[in-house]
């Protein structure tokens, strides 16, 4: 493997540099004195950014954009071996690294790094850690999986020790990393299209889980089914957190606030309890923020510091995050993309002030819509009503629906089959005129997924 040397800084081509980490990693190397450039589909907010700060950014992606002065190529698992850049970077012989392993070899330039991983919550998460670490002037390096308003983006280069990033297990990319500190929130189902099942995810969460040192840390959810299977032998210190009197860091007695944000009382052995608020929703952000809170414990950090921060967190974009009211009908955009996060940003809602709770969903690529029908139909029920968009597609190739027999007509069918009230329109336009003549004063608008289906509470906001 390729191995970027910090001390002689050359020049490195990301391809598809416009992603969220991709961008992050690209201004971390210019900011190390490396000449960065790369390529993307079209333009975005990120592609700005880095265009601000010198990077050269080609839009679409042509051979003759890989030149023969780039020393190393950085691909993202998104990119096919069809695509031009590819081949040309084969062609030419020019040394390549995946995004997870740039993101490995930059960790080992750090004392303390910090990686995040689990199914669900790891920007959420990583975003509580950066907030706190930022209240205490640690002067932290950050790559966040989402935009984070005290920094004025998704990275954050610092002078310290400390290195924080999300780790994600799709594609087994986090086990090209080096942390000192793993944070494990949560294993379940997803990532189908590679994964084989849930033993096999838990297997490589369990991977993640052997590369912590010795002298490391894994802080772990205590209510991971099995959880000896994932702690089982390993040489690093094992700190647990959840809402169990059995593990070392657990919670209680939560309560909301008249806007479904929750208070509640953070248990460590040997301790007084100590109440925590938070300014966003739902009982698995106080999960979340324990196992914040259990880090900022091992790394030294004041509790009323910690528990400032954690007040003053207003979430990170798309993590049910307000974006305006229109005719009185309320406007959230939320990520969420799996059965699970659903039900937590609809229960989260629950506690929201509203009438009538409309949820218009995107499922986000064929094979997880496929996989878990049922389980999408259940967690979308507890919603008021239900509008579906059609299924984005991501990575996959338009034509996989059809071969699957799945749509989002075939998820409609699925909610109508449990006696919930459900509509299904092709076309956003079609979905914002219905929601025009059908929302009413004092109810709560909720567009979720992980596609672009924000941009209809934004039309609808006149944004």
């Amino acid at each position: 493997m390729y191995k970027i040397d910090f001390n002689q800084p050359v020049s490195v081509y990301f391809v598809g540099i416009g992603g969220i980490s991709m961008s992050g990693l690209a201004e971390i190397l210019a900011d190390a004195g490396f000449k960065v450039s790369g390529s993307d589909s079209a333009e975005s907010a990120l592609t700005h950014r880095l265009e601000e700060k010198g990077i050269t950014v080609l839009y679409g992606q042509r051979a003759e954009n890989i030149t023969d002065d780039i020393d190393c190529a950085v691909f993202t698992s998104a990119i096919r071996k069809d695509n031009p850049e590819y081949i040309a970077v084969r062609e030419k012989n020019i040394p390549s690294l995946t995004r997870a392993e740039l993101l490995g070899q930059i960790m080992k330039n750090y004392d303390t790094p910090i990686a995040i991983s689990g199914t669900h919550g790891k920007t959420t998460t990583t975003s509580m850690i950066s907030e706190i670490l930022l209240k205490a002037d640690a002067d932290p390096t950050l790559s966040i999986g989402g935009m984070l308003k005290t920094i004025g983006g998704n990275i954050r280069v610092g002078s310290t020790e400390y290195f924080v990033t999300e780790a994600c297990e799709y594609t087994n990319s986090f086990l090209s990393f080096f942390p000192k500190i793993g944070i494990i929130l949560n294993i379940e189902e997803d990532h189908m299209d590679f994964f084989k099942d849930l033993e096999d995810i838990r297997s490589s969460f369990r991977k993640f889980a052997q590369l912590l040192p010795a002298d490391g840390c894994l802080i772990i959810n205590s209510s991971i089914p099995r959880l000896e299977d994932i702690t089982a032998g390993l040489s690093c210190r094992i700190i647990t957190y959840g809402d169990s009197p059995d593990a070392n860091y657990f919670f209680d007695r939560i309560t909301y606030d008249e806007q479904g944000r929750p208070s509640f009382l953070l248990h460590r052995q040997g301790q007084e309890p100590v109440q925590f608020s938070l300014q966003v929703p739902g009982e698995h952000n106080v999960g979340n923020a324990a196992a914040s809170i259990a880090l900022a414990d091992l790394l030294g950090i004041p509790c009323e510091t910690v528990r400032e921060a954690l007040h003053g967190f207003t979430g990170t974009d798309r993590r049910f995050e307000y974006k305006g009211t229109v005719g009185g009908v309320t406007v959230i955009d939320d990520y969420a993309h799996h059965p699970t996060e659903i039900s937590a940003t609809l229960k989260a809602a629950a506690n929201y002030p509203h009438k009538t709770l409309w949820c218009v969903f995107q499922p986000h690529t064929y094979t997880r819509t496929k996989a878990f029908l049922h389980e999408f139909a259940e967690a979308l029920t507890l919603a008021d009503k239900i509008v579906l968009a059609d299924i984005y597609a991501a990575r996959e190739p338009a034509s996989l629906g059809a071969s699957l027999g799945i749509s989002s007509e075939v998820l409609q069918r699925e909610i109508e089959a449990l006696g919930h009230e459900c509509y299904y329109f092709p076309t956003f336009d079609e979905i914002e005129n219905f929601l025009l003549e059908n929302c009413i004063k004092g109810d709560l608008l909720i567009t979720m997924g992980a596609g672009d289906v924000l941009k209809i509470g934004e039309n609808l906001l006149g944004n």
